[in-house]
């Protein structure tokens, strides 16, 4: 099975170009008030955001799994999920990337890194406890997807201008405040900071909502690909259903713990749950197994 093969599904890569899309315009719109408003510099936010970039780029793999408190092993380590990184791998023509675990009670696993060469994934120790090995297979193969697909990447980069936007907002409103305060000489005119300080929250909320809409669109995604891969969704579905069951069993301080981690987690750890799916960065529950039990019936799968 080709690696292109993974996730590939004509209405949701339409939604997520398109919600992808709008997130671009948002921050077009962004750039344009800045500079016409605060007369910000060209050549200081390139080098603004050639300098995040780089950072981010290439310590991405690195931060998660230090925030996370994820440790690497090696083959003799955890030699069973070393093997079955790798038979899922080979299947999906993947390089395979650093494996690691969590030591916490809290079932869940995350992929991280830039690139499929330059990735890594972890699983909790709880996850391995508490499911079996073919469900353990189909959270891993779901976590390789979004590898394959770069999701990683794809999350960075849309948060990235999202901070961005917020660090530029935070130079443009002390200017406004320190520099004058308002347009000109003009008393009658509204303050520059003012402006700003509107355009950004709008602008903050607007790309909250578009970014956890591209996230909910990319565990679609990954859950296919799991599907694929495996050739056994049912399988994925078994493990969201036990990983979400055992979450309520978990304490509220364990969960708080590894919240910081939620937006990477196959399921989020949180202790409150949005109450609308806009503000939600993973899909409802049952609507990934809707759409897995959808991609079951077609490959003739029991379900």
């Amino acid at each position: 099975m080709k690696r292109k093969s993974f996730g590939r599904d004509a209405g949701l890569s339409l939604r997520m170009l398109f919600t992808s899309v709008l997130l671009g315009l948002l921050y077009v719109v962004f750039a344009v008030v800045l500079f016409q408003v605060l007369n910000v510099g060209l050549i200081p936010m390139i080098l603004i955001i050639v300098a995040l970039a780089f950072i981010q780029y290439y310590t991405s793999d690195k931060l998660a799994l230090a925030a996370s408190g994820a440790k690497v092993v090696e083959r003799e380590q955890a030699p069973d999920l070393h093997a079955m990184v790798e038979r899922l791998c080979a299947m999906a023509d993947l390089p395979k990337p650093k494996i690691a675990i969590v030591d916490t009670d809290v079932p869940n696993a995350f992929a991280t890194g830039r690139s499929p060469k330059h990735a890594a994934v972890a699983v909790t120790s709880g996850l391995w406890r508490r499911l079996e090995p073919k469900e353990i297979e189909g959270v891993l193969a779901h976590e390789l997807s979004h590898i394959a697909n770069r999701d990683v990447l794809v999350m960075t980069v849309a948060s990235f201008f999202a901070m961005l936007a917020g660090v530029l907002t935070r130079f443009g409103l002390y200017a406004g405040m320190w520099g004058g305060g308002n347009r000109g000489n003009n008393n009658n005119a509204v303050p520059v900071w003012l402006i700003v300080f509107a355009v950004s929250i709008l602008t903050y909320v607007l790309s909250w909502i578009l970014i956890r809409t591209i996230s909910r669109y990319r565990e679609y995604a990954a859950d296919r690909g799991s599907a694929l891969m495996t050739g056994a969704p049912e399988n994925l579905m078994s493990a969201l259903q036990k990983i979400s069951s055992e979450m309520f069993r978990i304490p509220q301080r364990d969960l708080r713990e590894v919240q910081a981690m939620n937006a990477f987690f196959i399921i989020p750890a949180s202790v409150k749950r949005a109450t609308s799916e806009l503000f939600m960065d993973h899909p409802p529950l049952e609507k990934r197994l809707a759409a897995l039990e959808r991609i079951a019936r077609e490959m003739g799968r029991p379900v």
